[in-house]
């Protein structure tokens, strides 16, 4: 008989939101406690250490398993988005205490009807949705209307309104206690604290620290979209920023001028800013000069790349 040193747990996959919340419910009758892990897929160390967190809180652990077409605009990169569910279930494995459920719904927006179809007769007025565009009659949307708005709001207009829907309709079948998020995605992570918190969600939502590669390159589902070239010119994100932050914590307290240095390093090293933002940590208003604890929020382009990064600053 084969010995092995792990214990490795094989999750349940369930894929049908009735299913879903019955054992959700089941479980809770007992008086266990559940964390949900939220996910796109393509795991990596950064989705694990989310799920290391959640056990750290919780008893049982379900992770999401679902590409949101609701924050895709027609125009991005949802079907070239990487995914390999096969490898998920095995690095879920893997874990230390495994994961209790992998809910892996086919698609949260197909209500059963079969008025899908094209909506060209509509008039389209700004950007939209994949959901929309492909006429699937889902008309509900979730907005957390002033946090949403600057940094990556801008560039993407639809895609916070996306992400706090499917949040919601997440945080509906699974009825979890605590929810893990990566504070990579910060703006993201504090328009789920805010909408959990406007909308009376009995649900603690908790930021995890951002998980680096070895060179300090913060770990994403789309880092293997680079070219050797373009990952190296990358670093100059993280380099930067970890120099913007030693600068505030000498002194240097002028947002503009922090700014301008990280611009130009990224410029210099390839990149193309997307947005480089100093903002107070709660409200996510852009700061003149640091007085009470910002974070230094940065999108940019490496080739085909887009990728986001930040830091805290505590001065």
């Amino acid at each position: 008989m084969k010995s092995s040193h792990k214990n490795e747990k094989e999750p349940e996959i369930i894929t049908n939101k009735n299913q879903m919340r019955k054992w959700s419910r089941a479980m809770r009758s007992q008086g266990k406690t559940i964390g949900l892990v939220p996910t796109m897929g393509y795991l990596h160390e950064g989705h694990i250490s989310l799920i290391k967190e959640a056990h750290k809180l919780t008893n049982l652990i379900v992770v999401s398993i679902y590409l949101n077409p609701g924050q895709f605009s027609p125009t991005e990169d949802l079907s070239t988005y990487p995914s390999d569910f096969d490898g998920d279930i095995q690095r879920l494995m893997a874990v230390p205490g495994g994961v209790d459920v992998v809910f892996h719904p086919y698609n949260l927006y197909d209500y059963g009807n079969s008025s899908v179809g094209g909506d060209s007769e509509v008039e389209k007025k700004g950007a939209v949705s994949c959901v929309e565009e492909r006429g699937l009659g889902h008309e509900t949307w979730v907005r957390v209307e002033r946090l949403e708005k600057g940094m990556c709001g801008k560039s993407r207009p639809v895609f916070f309104r996306g992400v706090a829907t499917v949040v919601t309709k997440l945080f509906n079948i699974v009825e979890p206690d605590v929810a893990v998020f990566g504070k990579k995605d910060y703006q993201q992570w504090r328009i789920i604290q805010r909408m959990v918190r406007d909308l009376d969600f009995s649900i603690e939502v908790i930021g995890s620290d951002i998980v680096r590669e070895n060179d300090g390159l913060a770990m994403s589902s789309r880092n293997v979209h680079l070219s050797t070239e373009e990952r190296k010119k990358a670093l100059s994100i993280n380099r930067s920023l970890s120099r913007a932050k030693f600068a505030a914590e000498k002194g240097q307290v002028n947002s503009g001028e922090l700014r301008n240095m990280i611009i130009q390093e990224i410029n210099e090293a390839g990149g193309r800013i997307d947005y480089a933002e100093i903002v107070d940590q709660e409200t996510l208003e852009a700061v003149e000069e640091i007085k009470s604890p910002v974070v230094f929020c940065i999108a940019a382009w490496f080739g085909k790349v887009r990728l986001i990064d930040n830091m805290e600053i505590n001065i």
